[in-house]
């Protein structure tokens, strides 16, 4: 590893897409080019570059210590998924020894030590991790999570490297191995290991590289999502290795504490691609000032790319309002849909169009399950936009179902379901749920709610989030927006879930991070949510507001209904029998 930015604009060896057998065949083919990765600190100073060629020669040189351990072929080996050149080496050093990475998030908890723990202990038992590594940092914690477990090898990537290279063959993958396994965010439920064998992720890669995406010659990524989630981890690790890309690393952590630096990177390296959930471009645009912006030149920026969570059209039209003067081009917005049982993506929005809003009426969408456009005339309760989110990849199928399992028409909302090349072989050690959501055909209930419009998919939610009150669907997400229209609220401020009410029917509960200590404040800010929900939803609503920064997230940074609710019940303990 070097310090000396890696810089081509072209590389020199012809563009390939994603089409090979294997993630170690892909970085074989990389290497032979000029690009690689390079890794910038919270400052944003070059701390390191990874050329391809240099990770393909330390990777295969890792991959033969870790066979002199003895790992069985197939082995998990749990890795701390820092942003940093080692977490990369040590993922391809798998790929090279036929053993199964299994990356865990490198996320301080609010918690606290403990948290952070007894998360990373549930993830090593879960994922039976033969081996685990984690930088020098995160090694005390990962050292007392695998304490007592059949872990037979453990250190910072310094013990590793330490190790005698013996003279051994590496094991070459084959395209039916797992290639990886990836954990779930856990929004609704603990976490599960999601199997990816060889052929999924390589069929998810030329999807995206080839359909999604379009790379061409001269492509560069900037990215400081998390390499344990899978849009960091196959999006912007994967994706640009497949496609001999270069790429700019930011900490996800230093992201959040100098949202600037992101704009920064790719005004400073004219990249040309760079994805964040709405969360990041609302955090960006909130911690930018007026005066910086025109520094900036994005003009280079032509896929902006959003997914991972409900997409918020407002958010991101504030962000390209604000950037414009910097030669952001709204046009350059892209949603996607995925999720990590189908590798990573399943649908992309045309490139160059910008965002498409459906509007539609609220309440047909909330009694009939049905989005009846905002056109079509009256809508006494309200209008509702979502985001477009593009056709399915090639060769690949979708439908929307109803709870019998019916095929349901255009605009007609219910589960979606997809199959393709690009699914999970099922989740690791758990044949009971892989049966529940992977039928014997092959098709994948992705549990989301969502409907179609001229063949593009529309995601209106979670299934298992959904509010039913006395018949009527509820959708948490317009509860929350409702919230955060309110100044002293921001966006990831509410979570909205129900409970068991006294009488047994459900009962709305929103929670809400404050700011104020006052306490006529706080009545306040209280009767003005709930006065606003029965407005606007008809139905009451118990408001509990609790301090910033204590609302529970997933690995991805999303805000998780899932625990809010469970933490909730936790200080409700008479409303967990009722």
């Amino acid at each position: 590893m070097t310090t000396m930015q890696i810089t081509p604009t072209e590389n020199n060896v012809a563009l390939r897409r994603g089409d090979f057998q294997s993630l170690a065949e892909a970085l074989d083919y990389a290497a032979t080019g000029v690009t690689g990765m390079n890794f910038y600190s919270g400052k944003g100073e070059l701390v390191a570059s990874l050329p391809y060629t240099v990770l393909r020669t330390a990777a295969r040189s890792l991959a033969r210590k870790l066979l002199g351990l003895g790992l069985p072929r197939g082995a998990r080996m749990a890795l701390v998924a820092d942003t940093d050149a080692d977490f990369v080496r040590f993922f391809f050093a798998c790929q090279y020894a036929a053993l199964v990475p299994v990356p865990l998030p490198a996320a301080v908890h609010l918690g606290g030590r403990q948290a952070i723990i007894e998360n990373l202990r549930k993830l090593v038992v879960s994922c039976g991790a033969q081996a685990a590594m984690g930088s020098h940092s995160f090694l005390p914690f990962l050292s007392e999570a695998v304490a007592g477990q059949n872990v037979a090898y453990v250190g910072e990537p310094a013990y590793f490297d330490a190790l005698t290279e013996p003279n051994v063959e590496l094991q070459a993958p084959h395209f039916e191995d797992v290639a990886y396994l990836q954990y779930t965010s856990g929004s609704t439920r603990f976490p599960r290991g999601v199997m990816i064998p060889q052929k999924a992720i390589m069929a998810n890669l030329a999807g995206i590289i080839d359909h999604g995406l379009c790379v061409r010659s001269g492509d560069r990524c900037t990215s400081w999502l998390p390499f344990y989630h899978d849009m960091g981890l196959v999006g912007f690790l994967l994706a640009p290795m497949a496609s001999q890309l270069s790429i700019d690393y930011l900490n996800t952590r230093d992201f959040a504490m100098r949202p600037r630096l992101w704009p920064a990177l790719i005004s400073r390296n004219k990249a040309t691609i760079s994805y964040s959930p709405t969360f990041g471009y609302a955090l960006c645009a909130r911690r930018l000032r007026p005066t910086e912006i025109e520094q900036y030149d994005l003009s280079s920026w032509r896929i902006a790319g959003t997914g991972a969570e409900p997409i918020r059209a407002d958010i991101l039209d504030d962000f390209s309002y604000l950037l414009a003067p910097a030669g952001f081009r709204s046009e350059a917005f892209v949603a996607s849909y995925g999720m990590a049982e189908c590798s990573l993506a399943v649908s992309f929005a045309p490139l160059g169009k910008g965002l498409e809003v459906d509007r539609i009426c609220a309440q047909s969408l909330t009694e009939s399950r049905t989005a009846v456009p905002a056109t079509d005339g009256a809508c006494p309760g309200g209008i509702k936009e979502l985001v477009l989110c593009g056709t399915v990849l090639p060769g690949h199928e979708i439908e929307i179902r109803d709870e019998f399992g019916r095929q349901l028409s255009e605009r007609q909302c219910g589960v979606l379901h997809v199959r393709g090349p690009s699914v999970m072989s099922g989740y690791l050690g758990d044949a009971a749920t892989t049966s529940e959501v992977l039928s014997p055909d092959g098709w994948l209930n992705t549990g989301d709610l969502a409907y179609l419009v001229g063949g593009q998919v529309v995601i209106t939610g979670r299934k298992k989030d959904l509010i039913i009150i006395n018949g009527r669907n509820i959708w948490p997400q317009d509860i929350e927006y409702l919230a955060e229209q309110l100044p002293e609220i921001r966006s990831r401020d509410a979570a909205a879930f129900s409970v068991p009410g006294v009488d047994g029917e459900e009962t709305v509960v929103l929670v809400v991070q404050c700011r104020h200590f006052d306490e006529s404040e706080r009545l306040r800010l209280i009767n003005v949510l709930r006065g606003q929900v029965r407005e606007e939803f008809g139905v009451d609503c118990i408001v509990e507001l609790v301090p910033p920064h204590t609302l529970p997230q997933t690995s991805s940074g999303k805000i998780s209904r899932s625990m809010a609710r469970a933490e909730y019940l936790q200080r409700k303990p008479e409303l967990v029998n009722i």
